[in-house]
């Protein structure tokens, strides 16, 4: 489907209201995945014009996807990635957990920005940092897109390359799916459960007979707070 391209409106306005000079798009890929950690990408692109077809990741297709993000790392002024293991997901909660990666993303830049735009409504940074959330801001904010991009394919590889390391994990699929709900993720954890890589407080192992006495219970009423809205993904 047509799209309008990103544009640095966003970068512009917060520059003429706020004095920022330097600003970082911040994404964040892996929400709502039953495996692997959270990953979050901090770009910093300037005003110059991004390459031919930057949109949100999940509306390009993985072979576009990986020749963008290759173009993208090359072209921005700067980036960083900062993760989540699953065990801290499941010790946090996914908002606290997003906090940390993004954190680290940010701490891992070679200069820190003056501003930041998150993708979506919610603002899980918070101080001391200045935030600008934009709702579809992988869309139309062209910093947020290019970290929307190399977030996506950085984690979908670190994915596929657990699952080329490890026999034992090819059954759930995940250079396929990268740890997200799949037909194919859904009857391997059936039949063989979780492994180290699965987050182990999520509701979908209430639906595992077999597993569900392996679920771990988080304690803070803040931390057990709903971490995706499409966590469930299926029901068995």
């Amino acid at each position: 489907m047509p799209y309008e391209p990103p544009t640095h409106t966003v970068e512009r306005s917060i520059r003429a209201t706020t004095g920022a000079k330097v600003i970082a798009g911040v994404d964040e890929v892996g929400r709502g995945a039953w495996a692997g950690p959270v990953t979050v990408c901090a770009a910093i692109t300037g005003l110059r014009r991004p390459p031919a077809g930057l949109t949100d990741s999940k509306l390009i297709t993985p072979k576009r996807r990986a020749e963008l993000a290759a173009e993208l790392e090359q072209w921005v002024t700067a980036h960083a990635l900062g993760h989540a293991s699953p065990e801290e997901i499941d010790e946090l909660g996914m908002t606290a957990a997003l906090r940390l990666a993004a954190i680290r993303a940010l701490d891992a830049l070679p200069v820190r920005p003056d501003a930041v735009i998150l993708d979506g409504k919610h603002d899980y940074l918070g101080d001391p940092w200045q935030v600008r959330t934009v709702i579809k801001g992988d869309q139309s904010c062209v910093a947020v897109a290019a970290a929307s991009v190399i977030a996506k394919v950085r984690r979908d590889a670190m994915m596929a390359e657990l699952e080329s390391q490890y026999d034992t994990y090819a059954p759930f699929g995940f250079a396929a799916n990268a740890g997200y709900p799949s037909p194919v993720h859904k009857a391997a954890l059936a039949e063989l459960g979780p492994t180290p890589h699965h987050r182990m407080t999520w509701a979908y192992l209430d639906a595992l007979p077999r597993w569900r006495h392996l679920k771990k219970v988080r304690v803070s009423a803040e931390a057990a707070e709903l971490e995706s809205g499409g966590q469930l993904g299926f029901d068995f």
